[in-house]
């Protein structure tokens, strides 16, 4: 259960870090000004760091519905999370090939495409905010929030599936170990 706990910290981290590089980055790029950068890309990190958890999990929702019942799912996600559950049984559980647990990629391009489209919606409406609370200014809280959100969506692909093949690896090496 630790192991899992820090493979998700280390993920919300990374991903965190990622976020506000690429932020500060924009912010500064559109307003030319490092403290109103420094100050859009801390406080809209943060903000956006909350909402991809919370995006992270609802997917591990949508993602898993369809392959259980709420019995089998809720059972799933306790063993997974504890570690206890043996490979075979989550081939048996997740089906297709897949293993490992919570944040699994999607099977399909159109539910890769649909999961990044969402993330994007919600990166938008939470920078937008952010950046007008702290600019007063629509043109440039919009500004920020329409460049920001898709250069960070570009990125926030390329995280989700890096930390995609290392969770793959690190299931392939457990059935590895198990079939030893």
């Amino acid at each position: 259960m630790i192991s899992t706990a820090r493979r998700l910290a280390l993920k919300i981290a990374s991903y965190g870090v990622m976020h506000l590089v690429v932020a500060i980055l924009v912010a500064f790029a559109i307003t030319r000004d490092w403290r109103l950068a420094l100050a859009v890309g801390v406080v809209e990190p943060f903000f956006q760091t909350i909402a991809y958890s919370i995006h992270d999990r609802i997917w591990h929702r949508i993602e898993h519905r369809g392959m259980l019942s709420g019995v089998e799912e809720a059972a799933e996600a306790v063993t997974a999370r504890l570690e206890v559950m043996r490979p075979e049984e989550q081939t048996r559980a997740h089906g297709h090939g897949h293993h490992g647990h919570s944040h699994a990629l999607p099977r399909s391009l159109k539910q890769i495409a649909l999961k990044t489209v969402t993330y994007c919606m919600m990166h938008f409406a939470v920078a937008v905010t952010v950046a007008f609370a702290l600019t007063q200014n629509w043109r440039t809280a919009l500004a920020i929030g329409i460049i920001e959100p898709l250069v960070q969506t570009v990125f926030f692909t390329v995280h989700d599936r890096v930390w995609t093949r290392i969770e793959a690896r690190k299931a392939r090496r457990a059935e590895e170990l198990a079939s030893a």
